[in-house]
C-alpha cells in the first residue's frame, strides 16, 4: 500500500471514529437514566380545569417538575411557564430493578385552552407538547375507542393506534376497555408505550382495568391473581369511585356527555348502587358507560351472568345511550335494547358493542346473535364517536381504514 493509499486510509478510519464518537454520545443523551420516558396524559374528574400528568425515569431524581403555560405561537414559552412539582415513587419492576415513576395534576387551568408543558428535573428534560382542556358547555367533540390491544402489541398494535391517530388527530382522548396488555409485566408495559408514542402525551387517555390486570403468570409460570401496581404507577386517573376502587372505577363529565367507567373484575354489587346514584343525579343529555366484561358475551363459550345481572337492569332503568366493553376478543355491535330485548330506534334503550384492536382473536358465540346487528372475528378495529348536540354518531374502522360499521343515535 502506497503512502498516500495509507494516508487515505487514515483519513476514512478518523472520520468513521468521528462519527461513531458522535453517535454514542448523542445516543447518550437521550437514553440516560434520568431521562424522563413513558409520557401520558389522564383526564381528570375535572377536564375542562385540569390535566393529569405522569412518567417515569430510571434513576432517582431530583425535584421532577411539570412546567406548563398557554400555548403561544413562539418560544417564549421556555421563560413564562409555571412549575409543578411532582409526586414520586419508587416501583420495582423486576427482581432486582426499580424505576421511579412521577406524577401530577395541573389545576386551576382555563377551559378550552391549549397548554404546552415538559416534564423533568435538573438539565434532563422532555420535549415541549400540548393538550387542550375541555369546554365546561355542551360543545362537539370526537373521542376514540379501543377494545383490548393485549397480544403482541408492538408488532400487531402499533398500526392501529397510529391509524386511529390519523382518522381523528384532533380526538380529545382515548377510551381503553383493558387487558392492555397480555401479562402487566414492565415488558408488556414497554410495548404498550411503543405503541403509542408521542400520542400519549398530546392526546389524553381514559381506562379501564381488563381481567390481564388482574392475573397473569410470571416468567416461572406462577400465577398471581392481584391488581397490578403498576396500573397506578403509570397511570394518574380519578379517585372519585367507590373507596377502594380508585383509578379502576370512576366518571367524568365532557361537553355534555356522562362517562361512567367501572371495573368488572370486583365489587359488582357495590359498583352498581354506585352506578345508579351517578345516573340518577346527572344533568347530561348523554350517558355512556364502559367496563371490560361485556353484557352479551361472543366469544364462544363465555357468558359474563354476573356482569350482566349487576349492571344491565341499572343501564335499563336509565337508558343509557352506549356501553362499551371487549374482553372477547370479537366485535358485536347490538341493535337498541332494553330488558335484553330490541326496541325502535324512537325508544328509549342502549346499543352495546364488543371491540378489539389487537391481535388475538375468538371464535363467534352465536347465543345472542338475534340482538347483534353487525359481528365479525378475525379483525382489528378503532371506533371514532362524536357527539354534536343531539346527535351521537359511531364509526368504526379497520386497520386499512375502511369503514366496518356505523350509526347514529338522535334525541
Amino acid at each position: 500500500m502506497s503512502l498516500i493509499e495509507k494516508d487515505k486510509m487514515k483519513k476514512v478510519l478518523l472520520l468513521i471514529i468521528i462519527v461513531l464518537s458522535f453517535s454514542a454520545s448523542f445516543a447518550q443523551k437521550y437514553t440516560k437514566p434520568s431521562t424522563p420516558q413513558r409520557i401520558i396524559l389522564n383526564l381528570t374528574d375535572s377536564p375542562s380545569t385540569s390535566m393529569a400528568v405522569t412518567w417515569r425515569t430510571m434513576e432517582e431524581v431530583i425535584n421532577p417538575q411539570i412546567r406548563y403555560v398557554a400555548t403561544t405561537d413562539w418560544r417564549e414559552i421556555d421563560t413564562t411557564f409555571t412549575a409543578v412539582e411532582a409526586i414520586s415513587e419508587k416501583v420495582k419492576i423486576d427482581s432486582n430493578i426499580f424505576a421511579y415513576h412521577h406524577s401530577s395534576v395541573l389545576r386551576n387551568l382555563k377551559e378550552n385552552t391549549t397548554y404546552s408543558y415538559k416534564v423533568g428535573s435538573g438539565k434532563d428534560w422532555s420535549e415541549w407538547s400540548q393538550f387542550t382542556t375541555a369546554n365546561n358547555t355542551n360543545m362537539p367533540f370526537e373521542f376514540v375507542f379501543f377494545g383490548d390491544p393485549q397480544v403482541d402489541v408492538k408488532d400487531y398494535v402499533s398500526r392501529i393506534f397510529r391509524k386511529g391517530f390519523l382518522a381523528a388527530p384532533n380526538a380529545k382522548f382515548w377510551l381503553f376497555i383493558g387487558d392492555l396488555m397480555d401479562r402487566p409485566l414492565d415488558q408488556y408495559w414497554e410495548e404498550f408505550f411503543y405503541a403509542g408514542g408521542f400520542i400519549y402525551s398530546m392526546t389524553p387517555s381514559v381506562m379501564v382495568p381488563g381481567s390481564h390486570e388482574y392475573s397473569y403468570k410470571l416468567k416461572d409460570g406462577t400465577k398471581i391473581n392481584e391488581f397490578t401496581p403498576l396500573w397506578g404507577a403509570h397511570f394518574t386517573l380519578p379517585e372519585n369511585g367507590i373507596k377502594g376502587m380508585e383509578e379502576k372505577s370512576y366518571f367524568f363529565d365532557y361537553q355534555g356527555v356522562r362517562f361512567i367507567m367501572l371495573d368488572a373484575q370486583a365489587k359488582l354489587e357495590e359498583q352498581a348502587i354506585w352506578l345508579d346514584s351517578l345516573l340518577s343525579k346527572t344533568k347530561n343529555l348523554w350517558k355512556i358507560v364502559a367496563f371490560h366484561e361485556p353484557i352479551f358475551s361472543f366469544g364462544r363459550g363465555r357468558d359474563q351472568k354476573e356482569t350482566r345481572n349487576a349492571f344491565m337492569p341499572i343501564i335499563d332503568k336509565y337508558s343509557v345511550d352506549l356501553v362499551l366493553t371487549g374482553h372477547d376478543h370479537v366485535y358485536a355491535r347490538s341493535y337498541k335494547l332494553r330488558n335484553g330485548k330490541i326496541v325502535s330506534a324512537k325508544q328509549k334503550g342502549t346499543v352495546y358493542v364488543i371491540s378489539q384492536s389487537g391481535g388475538k382473536s375468538y371464535p363467534l358465540n352465536t347465543k345472542y346473535s338475534e340482538l347483534m346487528q353487525k359481528t365479525a372475528t378475525n379483525i382489528q378495529l378503532f371506533q371514532t364517536i362524536s357527539i354534536n348536540n343531539r346527535k351521537l354518531t359511531y364509526k368504526s374502522f379497520t386497520v386499512t381504514g375502511k369503514l366496518f360499521d356505523a350509526f347514529e343515535l338522535t334525541k
